[in-house]
């Protein structure tokens, strides 16, 4: 889902990215689950919108429309979230860009594949995971494309759901979520891409924040009239942000 011009809402909202689930072990994919679990319940007394930026999931696949059986708290906890009226909007990753219908057709999530544009409270936002966006990273944005195709997806599907599981655990062992000790570091504002993304995004918009994941760190930039917001992650930070006049990063404790 893409809408050419800014989708309008109003209220409390949360943002949070790059929960991981699954990675690097299903035990320690559970002490986490349950750690975001309860980061839900406490924001579920004030919250009227949730977006979840990229990378929950380690690895999704639906097989014969079913999803993986290993995140079945976080799935009801998000239920639970709907039936009490919050609007849910999930944003692939690149780890979760298989998310297909279930999320949608069972839970009343919003998908959006690519970044996106909200009004906020009267404030102009853009949204989206982080990935691919900016110049360079050519390597990964053909791998996207090539891992995005249906004919793809469709083979993979014919793989027994134990075996695709064990190869995409397999690929995946290189990536961060893997080595949660691993800490990203910040590269200043001429090498970060998503900081330059974005002063390449002023020179056409106008934004008042942007707000991505991906990176795997907290930050709040000042860039131009605007502020760049990156949610960080759950492996080492556990950090999300609250706006409803001013966004805020936080750090969840509890």
């Amino acid at each position: 889902m893409t809408y050419s011009q800014p989708i309008v809402i109003s209220g409390v909202c949360y943002f949070a990215s790059d929960f991981h689930f699954g990675a690097p072990n299903q035990e320690e994919s559970k002490k986490r689950e349950k750690y975001v679990i309860n980061w839900l319940e406490y924001i579920q007394k004030d919250a009227n919108h949730l977006f979840l930026l990229g990378d929950i999931f380690d690895f999704w696949f639906e097989y014969n429309g079913k999803p993986p059986v290993f995140y079945t708290d976080f799935l009801n906890k998000l239920a639970e979230l709907r039936k009490k009226g919050v609007e849910l909007y999930f944003f692939t990753g690149n780890h979760d860009m298989w998310v297909k219908s279930y999320l949608k057709k069972h839970l009343g999530v919003h998908i959006f594949r690519k970044k996106q544009n909200f009004m906020i409270n009267g404030k102009n936002f853009l949204l989206g995971h982080g990935d691919g966006l900016g110049k360079g990273e050519f390597g990964y944005k053909c791998l996207k494309v090539f891992l995005n195709c249906k004919i793809n997806r469709w083979l993979f599907e014919l793989i027994p759901p134990k075996i695709g599981f064990a190869i995409a655990h397999f690929f995946s062992r290189r990536s961060r979520a893997m080595t949660p000790e691993h800490k990203e570091k910040f590269l200043g504002n001429k090498k970060e891409i998503l900081v330059q993304y974005c002063y390449q995004h002023l020179v056409n918009q106008s934004i008042d924040y942007f707000i991505f994941g991906h990176r795997h760190l907290p930050l709040e930039i000042v860039i131009e009239s605007a502020i760049y917001f990156n949610t960080g992650d759950w492996l080492n930070y556990n950090t999300y942000i609250r706006y409803k006049n001013n966004p805020v990063l936080c750090t969840f404790n509890q």
